[in-house]
This record gives structure tokens, C-alpha cells and sequence, in this order.
């Protein structure tokens, strides 16, 4: 035997408290009737009370709270095997780790935004499978995809800017990095979601787009950052805080480039979305277009699908219930006169 809800035992402390309560009842009754009449005299004041009966409707009632629960609990035994098959997306998202997305032009920055917002994705997550990315001026694959959403999220809390030592932005190898992620090249709909200020830093996106294009991959762009441009905070091993400089010592003004993403989208039969501080643009590509997508058949098991059996001890609440009224406490004329 097993429970399909085990959660529900922990009201069975109801039962010994109920036990308790007659209990104190009855000895709480006995001191008020020694108060009210002598030992000897009681049987002939309460002659017409049944206390065999009395007892017995008091224990039927803890068997009922008991039965009620253990009904809660879902009892099962017996079982048959069923094949179950699981349908949903496979969502691979690529997230930006450049140093500019430090910036905070979006705050708390625009990393720890988009990780937030990642995160809030996942939650909306039923049946699909999703994987991550990380890329700057190279791409590896983060986690790869999965339906153990809390895997994901642990691998997710890894992520900052040091992740990978190659500065630089390459959305291409972000792209071929996803490509390369899937199974095969007959699924349909698989999905990219590249989180990113745009600036690419190496060249190489319309062969990346082509060849995604190709394997029938669709590719949404999340842009994140301001297009007037931010400068990018840093701290050193002391701590202390100062802006990024390139090469020649100049200061870093980062800005989103939103050409370039909305040319990888609109190639691909894909999306782009500005992210904004309220909206962040995860949860409205999947409410407007990922949730309507045909999702595919991720795999098929057979697994064992128990028996409920709570039908059994409810029958029997109802009968005590039922019963219950038409037991009187009260002796009948030819008990009285038996007794007597």
C-alpha cells in the first residue's frame, strides 16, 4: 500500500487529541455528578441512560476522524502499467556574460536582471526542455537541455562575468554552440533565446543565421541595455569601483545594438523583444508565441499508475455517519424492565 497524498498524516494528530477530549469529558462529567448526587443513587437517577451505547458512539466517531483522514491520504494498491508520453519545447537560451553587461543602465545590471528574468521563465515551464548557453568572445554550453528545472537554475546562479576568460562578444558562436546542442536536425521547433545588448565584437552572425535557418532553428532576441549607451562600472581586487577601458585607455560606452538582433530574428521566423525595466520580454515570447508552438514528443515510458482505494474507508464514514443518529442513548422500556 501507498498514499497518493502521505502530506495529509500529519492531521492525524486529531484522533488521540479527540481520544483525549473524551477522556477529560468523562471524567469531568463523573466529578460534577459526584457533586450532584451519592454513588448509590445515581443508577436510579440515570436508570434510563445507556452507557454501553454512549461509549460505543464515542468510539465510532474517533473511527470516523481516523477513516476521513486516512481517505485525505489518498490510500492505493494495485497498479497497472501505463505508457506516459511527454510533450513540450526544447528552449535553449544564450546569455550574454560580456563585461558590458555590467552595465547598469538596467537595474540591479544587466546580467542580474536577465538572470531574474530567466528565472521567472522557468517558473511557466511544463513538459519543456531547457538548456543554457553562456557566451562572450567564445560560447559553451552551460547546461545542457533538461526538464530538471532546478539543475538549470543551479547552473543558472554559476553564471557572471568571469565565466568565460575570452572577453569580446560573439553571437555567432552563440548560435553554432546551440545548433550543435540539439539532437539531431529533424525536430521541429527548436528554440534560441539569445539575452544580449547586441554589440557583436567578431563578425560571422548572417552564416550563423543561414545555418540555423537551415536547421530549422528559431532564434528570439531579448535586447537589453539603453541605445543612448552606458558606461560600464568594474571593481578591482580592492574593491574599489572604476569604469571599463579599452585597449587604449579610453572609457567604455556600452550600447544596445538592436539591428543586429532584429535581423537575426526576422531571418529565423523568430522575434525581438527590447527588454524594459517593468517588462523584461521572456514571458511575453513565451505567452505569445512559444506556448502556442506544436510541442513535440520528448519521450515515452511506461510507468506504474496505482489503484485508489479511498472509495473503501469512505463507505465506511458514511455508514457511521449514517448509523450514527439512530443509536440512542437512551435505554428503551424493555431494557428497564430487564435491568430492573
Amino acid at each position: 500500500m501507498k498514499f497518493g497524498a502521505p502530506y495529509m498524516a500529519v492531521v492525524l494528530w486529531l484522533v488521540p487529541a479527540l481520544v483525549l477530549f473524551y477522556v477529560f469529558a468523562a471524567q469531568k462529567r463523573e466529578k460534577v455528578l459526584e457533586r450532584f448526587a451519592d454513588k448509590s443513587l445515581r443508577s436510579v437517577i440515570f436508570s434510563g441512560h445507556n452507557e454501553k451505547r454512549s461509549k460505543l458512539k464515542r468510539i465510532l466517531m474517533v473511527t470516523a476522524v481516523f477513516l476521513i483522514i486516512f481517505t485525505l491520504m489518498r490510500p492505493q494498491w494495485g497498479f497497472k502499467w501505463q505508457e506516459v508520453k511527454k510533450q513540450g519545447l526544447d528552449i535553449l537560451i544564450a546569455l550574454d556574460t560580456s563585461k558590458s553587461m555590467l552595465a547598469e543602465d538596467v537595474l540591479p545590471n544587466r546580467l542580474s536582471r536577465a538572470k531574474l528574468a530567466i528565472k521567472d521563465l522557468v517558473k511557466k515551464l511544463h513538459g519543456d526542455r531547457v538548456g543554457l548557453i553562456v557566451f562572450s568572445g567564445t560560447a559553451f554550453l552551460q547546461c545542457p537541455l533538461t526538464a530538471d528545472y532546478n539543475g538549470f537554475l543551479l547552473s543558472l546562479d554559476d553564471v557572471d562575468v568571469d565565466t568565460i576568460p575570452v572577453g569580446g562578444t560573439s553571437l555567432a558562436k552563440a548560435i553554432h554552440t546551440a545548433i550543435d546542442s540539439y539532437e539531431g536536425g529533424k525536430k521541429e521547433n527548436k528554440i534560441l533565446i539569445i539575452i544580449t545588448d547586441g554589440e557583436d565584437l567578431t563578425g560571422g552572425v548572417e552564416k550563423a543565421v543561414d545555418t540555423a535557418k537551415a536547421k530549422k532553428v528559431k532564434i528570439f532576441c531579448v535586447g537589453i541595455g539603453s541605445v543612448a549607451g552606458e558606461l560600464v562600472p568594474v571593481k578591482d581586487a580592492s574593491g574599489k569601483i572604476s569604469f571599463l577601458k579599452d585597449s587604449k585607455g579610453n572609457v567604455v560606452k556600452t550600447k544596445l545594438v538592436e539591428a543586429v538582433l532584429r535581423k537575426i530574428s526576422t531571418a529565423t521566423s523568430g522575434l525581438y523583444v527590447r527588454a524594459t525595466g517593468a517588462e523584461f520580454g521572456l514571458d511575453f515570447i513565451y505567452e505569445e508565441k512559444l506556448a502556442k508552438l506544436e510541442k513535440k514528443e520528448l519521450k515515452s515510458r511506461m510507468e506504474k499508475r496505482y489503484t485508489e482505494r479511498f472509495q473503501f474507508p469512505l463507505v465506511v464514514v458514511f455508514l457511521i455517519l449514517l448509523l450514527e443518529p439512530f443509536m440512542c442513548e437512551r435505554k428503551r422500556e424493555d431494557d428497564k424492565n430487564g435491568s430492573a
